[in-house]
């Protein structure tokens, strides 16, 4: 009772999956990606299992289609699911049941599926689809949300509106380089799940998003004397400690600093 993306981003080093449901925590259920394996949404009296050997199927270099005629063949309650499958390269796949409840179906190309069930109607995943065409150079969480933004404004779950999560792995993108999950985010229970998606993406971006070498700037000179006196007068002896504090160590550099910091700090007190 959901729709979803399941999508690999333009390099092919990034795979995730956007998720919106008229049901609770629906990121607790959904969404399956393992970095340089592949991706996969099950749903619609979500078989859990599919998850797990789903990219234990991806892991053998199975391809996505394969993998969702393995998963469905061996599941007797197939009629009722709905699952999409995005491998590390080649098309995607999408699997929608003949007991899923309507307006219910899928879409799938070159590193994306999409699917839902109880939908307002098509136009829900011909709009994801348009939207995520649309949008080739977007990182891929901004792209993912980008689609499900799009089925959510064309009508999204008929039932309403209650949970998302976007899910997003990357080899070695996670917190300090020591992971691979770069974004998880849910929204388990909200009036506008997909909206709020948007806004904690912009956090995320904002905390954990890696600073552009183009626009950092040197610290020194006059610049260099800006940071020290506003640090002192919020009572640190150095941008490492502030930064710490205010969650922003993933954009620090040595000998610069990111325009996002500096505005933070900025914003942090006089100088």
């Amino acid at each position: 009772m959901t729709f979803s993306i399941v999508g690999r981003s333009a390099d092919g080093q990034s795979l995730g999956v956007a998720v919106a449901s008229k049901f609770l925590a629906v990121g607790a259920a959904v969404p399956a990606a393992e970095a340089g394996v592949g991706a996969l949404a099950t749903q619609a009296f979500a078989n859990l299992a599919y998850r797990g050997q789903g990219l234990a199927l991806l892991r053998t270099g199975t391809a996505a289609a394969d993998t969702v005629a393995g998963l469905v063949a061996a599941d007797p309650g197939r009629v009722q699911r709905q699952l999409g499958v995005v491998g590390p390269t080649g098309d995607g796949a999408t699997y929608t049941g003949t007991g899923c409840f309507d307006w219910a179906g899928g879409t799938a190309g070159d590193g994306y599926a999409i699917q839902g069930n109880i939908l307002a109607g098509p136009a829900v995943v011909t709009e994801m689809e348009r939207a995520w065409l649309a949008a080739p150079d977007l990182p891929l969480a901004r792209r993912l949300h980008a689609a499900l933004a799009a089925g959510d404004a064309a009508g999204g779950d008929r039932r309403g509106r209650q949970s998302a999560a976007l899910l997003v792995v990357r080899p070695g993108a996670g917190y300090g380089g020591l992971s691979d999950v770069e974004v998880d985010l849910r929204v388990d229970d909200h009036p506008d799940p997909v909206t709020r998606m948007g806004e904690l993406i912009s956090l995320w971006e904002l905390y954990f998003g890696k600073p552009d070498p183009a626009t950092l700037l040197p610290l020194e000179g006059e610049l260099a004397g800006e940071v020290r006196d506003r640090l002192a007068a919020l009572g640190h002896d150095d941008l490492a400690a502030w930064a710490g504090i205010e969650n922003l160590e993933e954009r620090l550099v040595d000998g610069a600093i990111d325009p996002l910091v500096l505005a933070q700090l900025r914003a942090a007190g006089p100088a």
